[in-house]
């Protein structure tokens, strides 16, 4: 079966005892929900430090007829991610340039009693680069679009199922936009799509199918000393292609798919250039994979 945690990597993967090929599905790298209102807006030039912390559970996973699955399946996993942002103005084509860095730290406690799973870790999970992100600014829109990668930076051992590493690389396509309804840009819709493309796995002749997830948000601002925006986001998953080589032992034309929905509230207090970020998400309609909820607290710091 395959599961797929929230935000940044859990690979559940268990090792045969009459062989070395791997019993579980494989998934790919982005883990959405750190995105949500103007998702595809990113911050005007300058420099800018973010932290995203993320606590996700889940004790249902679903097969891929979407039933749920008796195996006493149960996950908690909290992420603290430290992204690094620089943006400069007008570099490409009319179009602003940033640079993104992504490192997360991931604390994971999982048990699944029908394969005597029942471990815990910490470490550092693979780590996200956007080398190049362009952003295009218009009155009544924002328009982004960036390439990047997932680099397998942590020791990969899938004898441990709450091991943060995943053992590949991801290539990444971002692509998406934010529209403004008003004049005073206070009424937004915002949708952000992303793209992977994957490695063959380290040491295992697998290599995960492509991926497509977009990121959504709507809301609405309200102008005061302290500018509040309130409203709702969510996201929609889907493997696209199949899971390919020698060591794939579960079905390869089961694919994977989830969407989640929920409150936000962020607050941007100009005196000190801090914005913070509050979101609760709620998984529905999974095939092949885990369901459950997610609590997002992000700190956006400019300098």
């Amino acid at each position: 079966m395959k599961r797929r945690l929230q935000l940044i990597l859990i690979c559940l993967m268990f090792i045969g005892t009459a062989t070395t090929k791997v019993y579980a599905q494989e998934t790919g790298h982005y883990v959405p929900g750190i995105m949500g209102i103007k998702a595809a807006t990113l911050p005007p030039p300058g420099n800018y430090y973010i932290m995203h912390n993320v606590f996700y559970t889940a004790n249902a996973t679903y097969d891929g007829n979407g039933d749920k699955a008796d195996i006493g399946f149960d996950v908690n996993v909290f992420v603290n991610a430290h992204r690094f942002v620089h943006v400069w103005e007008d570099v490409l084509w009319g179009a602003n340039y940033a640079v993104n860095v992504i490192v997360p730290l991931v604390n994971t406690d999982i048990s699944i009693a029908a394969f005597g799973v029942d471990a815990t870790q910490f470490g550092v999970g693979d780590i996200i680069l956007d080398p190049m992100v362009l952003l295009w600014n218009k009155p009544k829109f924002d328009i982004a679009f960036g390439v990047g990668a997932v680099v397998p930076v942590t020791e990969y051992d899938p004898t441990k199922p709450a091991a943060p590493g995943k053992g590949f690389w991801t290539g990444m396509l971002t692509f998406g936009g934010t529209y403004y309804f008003d004049a005073n840009r206070t009424w937004t819709a915002s949708l952000l799509s992303r793209y992977e493309m994957h490695s063959k796995k380290k040491d295992y002749d697998i290599t995960a199918g492509n991926d497509f997830t977009f990121e959504w948000g709507i809301g609405k601002t309200i102008m005061k000393k302290v500018i509040w925006t309130v409203g709702a986001s969510g996201y929609a998953h889907w493997q696209l292609t199949e899971d390919k080589g020698d060591d794939v032992v579960w079905d390869p034309t089961v694919k994977d798919q989830i969407f989640s929905v929920g409150p936000e509230v962020q607050c941007f207090i100009p005196k000190i250039k801090l914005n913070l970020e509050l979101r609760g998400l709620y998984e529905f309609g999974a095939i092949d994979r885990s369901q459950g909820t997610t609590l997002c607290l992000s700190l956006f710091k400019a300098f």
